[in-house]
């Protein structure tokens, strides 16, 4: 396997030991499939972050931990390599876990063992339960400091919150669907990856509390659990159609916006107004075709720019203090996407 790194190097990206990665670069016995695929994201990590890379000063090495569809953290995990790339005074070099759906307990657990083997900051996107929250007081006393991304922590001692204010985000969204709905009537579908997502549900609370102002006749019908999956969210909102024969528009604080338009496609429903949030892929494919009726975007790089210039402050080679700035919303639609 050619590569140009240290073996003590690509153990620490993968977080395999120094034994293991040997194992797998000379092709010897007694190596499972998965310590192969790390040792493989390993190296290609390495090698795109020493392309984008230029070593000045102090290396320091961060976790991104994720629990969120492949399609978000996409997005996030190349805000973060973009912004490290023109970090000053240090080097941050990322490592990463990042899943699409992962029990809180097997989370726990990860963050739990990486507060053993050390890092120099985690970021963080993960469910609010006491399980999780637990563990990320592991990691903080084990001197580590820690930023929740695009949903909080607020009962640990995070040392800072980087994302949207999402109560905001839903009253503009109930906004939005309001203009699109007009004066006819409508009730909405809110479905949510997850309601130990603290995020969504701030979001869908200030989507419900602005709704019932502007349209006090109008039900809104949540959808939970769907962990951002598009054949699960096809199967559930398929179910609440057939249920709710009111429902004609969307607010999709989480994502599978795919699945969830395929169930109106089944049920044979027309959408008169579906706000989602995040200009992924799909999304972006998505308003292009018309199908939705605007995105609410936020820079994630800018994001990923306050976790970490908050990361060198606390370690000192930046002045100040991190602290907590929401991020400005976007409202954009098929008229006004980005290049």
């Amino acid at each position: 396997m050619a590569h140009r790194h240290r073996v003590r190097d690509i153990a620490d990206q993968s977080g395999l030991s120094q034994a293991t990665v040997d194992r797998v670069l000379h092709h010897r016995a007694g190596v499972s499939p998965r310590a192969t695929r790390a040792v493989h994201r390993a190296i290609a990590d390495l090698d795109r972050q020493a392309g984008q890379l230029v070593l000045t000063g102090r290396s320091l090495v961060a976790d991104l931990v994720m629990a969120a569809p492949e399609r978000f953290t996409t997005l996030v995990r190349s805000a973060f390599e973009s912004e490290s790339a023109m970090l000053r005074p240090a080097l941050v070099r990322l490592r990463y876990d990042l899943e699409a759906s992962i029990e809180p307990e097997r989370l726990a657990h990860r963050l739990e063992r990486l507060a053993r083997r050390g890092s120099d900051g985690v970021l963080l996107k993960a469910p609010d339960v006491p399980v999780v929250a637990q563990a990320v007081d592991a990691v903080l006393a084990a001197g580590i400091p820690v930023f929740t991304l695009v949903t909080d922590l607020p009962t640990t001692a995070r040392h800072a919150y980087v994302g949207v204010d999402d109560t905001s985000a839903g009253a503009t969204a109930a906004y939005l669907l309001d203009l699109a709905l007009g004066a006819s009537p409508g009730d909405v579908l809110v479905p949510l990856s997850g309601a130990a997502f603290l995020g969504e549900e701030r979001r869908a609370a200030g989507f419900v509390q602005e709704l019932a102002r502007v349209r006090p006749g109008a039900a809104v019908v949540r959808i939970e659990g769907s962990d951002g999956l598009d054949a699960t969210m096809r199967d559930r909102a398929g179910v609440e159609l057939a249920a709710h024969p009111g429902l004609s528009a969307v607010y999709s604080p989480g994502g599978a916006n795919r699945g969830m338009l395929a169930a109106f496609a089944q049920a044979d429903r027309a959408v008169r107004g579906f706000v989602a949030h995040d200009l992924d892929a799909d999304n972006v494919a998505l308003l292009r075709a018309g199908r939705l009726t605007a995105v609410l975007h936020h820079d994630l790089r800018r994001d990923a720019r306050s976790a970490l210039r908050g990361l060198l402050q606390v370690k000192g080679l930046l002045p100040g203090r991190p602290v907590s700035v929401s991020s400005p919303i976007v409202v954009v639609t098929p008229h006004n996407l980005p290049v």
